[in-house]
């Protein structure tokens, strides 16, 4: 611990607009994350800004709709489309999206991930598609792993609507995910190419997956964790805490399999054979990097494609505010990523 104080940074550098969005969305969180484990939606929603799907093209030439997947459960998808598209144009990857938000926060239409996603489908040249998975404490582990499990093979099986105006190719899909929804893309991802959907006719095949800041964890309290407590904004141990007890199994602990992939207190995970190659996102401020770095060895160790990105400057969901100037470099580094994964496939 004395050494973890003793090499303690000094706070980040933040442009005034992002610190202050920084500082709401904190106590925003601090406010709605009730102490019986519930969440005061309410509360949440007054910072929480949503916005609707645009059918006409914004500036960045992007138009979005909403598909619904399953309406018995609120299952959606917002659909990120390039809004002219030539006939002789080749068909565009697609990019199956899964928000962040500890799997109790935010959601598709929140501004800030609609925003993001807008950039990333003008930026990498694909067909974005953000899924709006149910939410914990209300639904725990599995159902955001269902949710986008679902989407998947509602994608191979409806596909795209055929309104989006531009060709799209299923066999070039990458999941992809920021944050918990990083957790949830490789989690799917492994349920994905264990199933017997690989095998199948079903279209969609995963060429990559891309893991912004993935959130995993485990009972173990990390060097980085203990150093940039206080230091790093938006995560510190008392919300992740709370976001792992409100998701996982009522009693499960942090070393639970859906939190602990990295085999330190519990056997690493059997990745089958089509395990897709991945990309992993570090940021130097981030309390959650040891993880992320633990993660990426244990692909390597299984013998996995595995690409480790860090950014030394980089808070906790960096990529949400494009004033950062790391958050432009990530997006041609995610470009480079898909490129090459493509001609490999």
């Amino acid at each position: 611990m004395a050494g973890a104080e003793s090499a303690r940074p000094a706070p980040p550098v933040l442009p005034w607009t992002v610190r202050l969005q920084v500082l709401a969305l904190g106590a925003a969180c601090d406010l709605s994350q009730r102490r019986d484990g519930t969440v005061n939606r309410f509360l949440f929603s007054l910072v929480d800004r949503q916005t609707p799907a645009r059918p006409r093209p914004d500036a960045l030439g992007v138009r979005s709709a909403d598909v619904v997947v399953d309406a018995a459960r609120n299952l959606w998808a917002r659909v990120f489309s390039p809004s002219v598209g030539k006939p002789e144009a080749a068909p565009l990857p697609v990019v199956v999206y899964c928000h962040g938000g500890g799997f109790a926060l935010l959601s598709a239409s929140s501004a800030p991930l609609d925003a993001m996603c807008r950039r990333f489908c003008r930026e990498l040249g694909a067909v974005v598609v953000s899924v709006n998975y149910r939410r914990a404490p209300e639904h725990r582990h599995p159902a955001a792993y269902d949710d986008c499990a679902d989407v998947l093979s509602y994608l191979g099986t409806a596909g795209l609507p055929a309104d989006i105006g531009v060709p799209v190719d299923l066999s070039r899909c990458f999941l992809a995910g920021d944050s918990a929804g990083g957790n949830i893309a490789h989690h799917v991802a492994h349920r994905w190419t264990s199933s017997a959907a690989v095998a199948s006719d079903n279209p969609v095949r995963l060429a990559g997956i891309i893991l912004l800041q993935p959130y995993f964890g485990g009972e173990e309290r990390t060097e980085a964790e203990l150093r940039l407590e206080g230091v790093g904004p938006v995560v510190n141990m008392r919300r992740s805490d709370w976001s792992w007890k409100a998701f996982l199994p009522e009693g499960a602990d942090r070393n639970h399999p859906a939190a602990h992939v990295t085999g330190e207190a519990c056997p690493e995970p059997e990745l089958p054979e089509e395990f897709p190659p991945a990309m992993v996102v570090v940021g130097g401020l981030d309390p959650l990097q040891d993880w992320q770095r633990r993660y990426a060895a244990m692909l390597q160790r299984k013998g996995k494609a595995v690409q480790l990105v860090e950014f030394p400057d980089a808070i906790h969901g960096f990529y949400m505010f494009p004033k950062l100037p790391d958050a432009g470099k990530l997006v041609n580094d995610v470009k480079n990523f898909m490129e090459t994964a493509t001609s490999d496939h």
